[in-house]
């Protein structure tokens, strides 16, 4: 099936599967070097002044004034008005609100930028299989994957007149087309179309044929590379589940097989020997006989035969491409 045939493909050639991250991690640039966008820079400058002005706790103005008062209304500022504490209560709510507004945009800026600050470190440590030597460098991988899609996309606007570059866009994480080139490249995942884009959807809960932003990344890859058997089972049965409906069906299951099979010119109805791969995975991975795969039936059943994880299709790095990663990613920690 697929998994056999990504294997048969892999044949020699190990010496550019770790290309890209590679040239990544040394700081190269394989199409060009990373632009900072204009917009990106206004909104840190933006981000930084109101950053400045949130750490002043009197909220006063650049001569020693109070910033605050000469906005409020004249109610406010009267000794004999009742209104005054509500007012400054107001007061301290909004100062509140612009803070946490402008922690959120710097939040965002770091993490379309992949920086992170040390909690942030911290957290993503707890929350995957990494060190936090390996954290940084999957940053650092995302933001060079992020730049180069942006180089792309301007790229092939000047080179076609006619396709608008949507500003901005490529900032919002990483798209399919660089994410598609990763896994042949890098993870040595030689699959069709609709399993591809199958593994872009599921990558990152929750955000389904979006953009992958830095969360997903790390956490993605988490799965991907360092993942225990329940987590890669939960990953694998996302991507089979087509229609993301809890239950691999007949139909969904002929579809998946039907891409991944070659057909033979000799055969006169390829379609018949689908229909039985489809009833032999029934059999096998089908625990309660109702006709579909639930997610429980196919824990179950990979838990008893983990060689079937993969019975529809490769969704998963080979592990010579597992380890050239992790070994690429070990050598930057024993580094620092």
């Amino acid at each position: 099936m697929s998994r056999k045939a990504a294997r048969d493909r892999e044949g020699g050639g190990g010496g550019g599967q770790g290309k890209l991250l590679s040239a990544t991690l040394a700081g190269g640039n394989p199409k060009g070097g990373a632009m900072i966008m204009k917009s990106v820079s206004i909104f840190l400058a933006s981000g930084r002044r109101a950053s400045a002005q949130s750490r002043d706790p009197a909220g006063r103005g650049p001569n020693g004034s109070n910033s605050h008062s000469s906005a409020l209304p004249r109610a406010t500022v009267d000794p004999q008005s009742r209104e005054r504490t509500g007012a400054s209560r107001t007061g301290t709510s909004s100062s509140s609100a612009i803070s946490r507004d402008n922690r959120k945009i710097l939040a965002r800026m770091d993490e379309l930028n992949g920086k992170l600050n040390p909690k942030m470190l911290e957290m993503y440590k707890r929350r995957t299989h990494f060190s936090k030597v390996e954290v940084e460098a999957l940053c650092k991988i995302y933001r060079k994957l992020v730049a180069n899609a942006s180089l792309n996309s301007k790229a092939l606007a000047a080179s076609n007149p006619g396709v608008i570059a949507k500003a901005g866009s490529s900032m919002d994480g990483i798209d399919r087309s660089v994410f598609r080139e990763l896994l042949h490249s890098t993870f040595d995942i030689v699959t069709e179309e609709t399993l591809m884009e199958r593994i872009f959807c599921a990558w990152e809960k929750g955000y389904e044929g979006l953009p992958i932003r830095l969360e997903g990344w790390l956490m993605g890859l988490s799965t991907f590379l360092k993942g225990s058997q329940a987590e890669k089972t939960a990953f694998c049965f996302r991507v089979y589940d087509l229609n993301s409906d809890g239950f691999i069906t007949k139909d969904e299951m002929f579809a998946l097989l039907r891409n991944c099979l070659i057909k033979q010119p000799q055969d006169e109805d390829p379609d018949e020997g689908v229909k039985d791969l489809v009833e032999i995975a029934l059999r096998k991975l089908d625990m309660d006989k109702d006709g579909k795969i639930s997610f429980q039936d196919y824990q179950e059943a990979i838990a008893e035969e983990p060689l079937l994880l993969e019975a529809f299709g490769q969704c998963l790095p080979s592990d010579r491409a597992t380890m050239s990663f992790l070994s690429t990613l070990q050598a930057q920690e024993d580094s620092n």
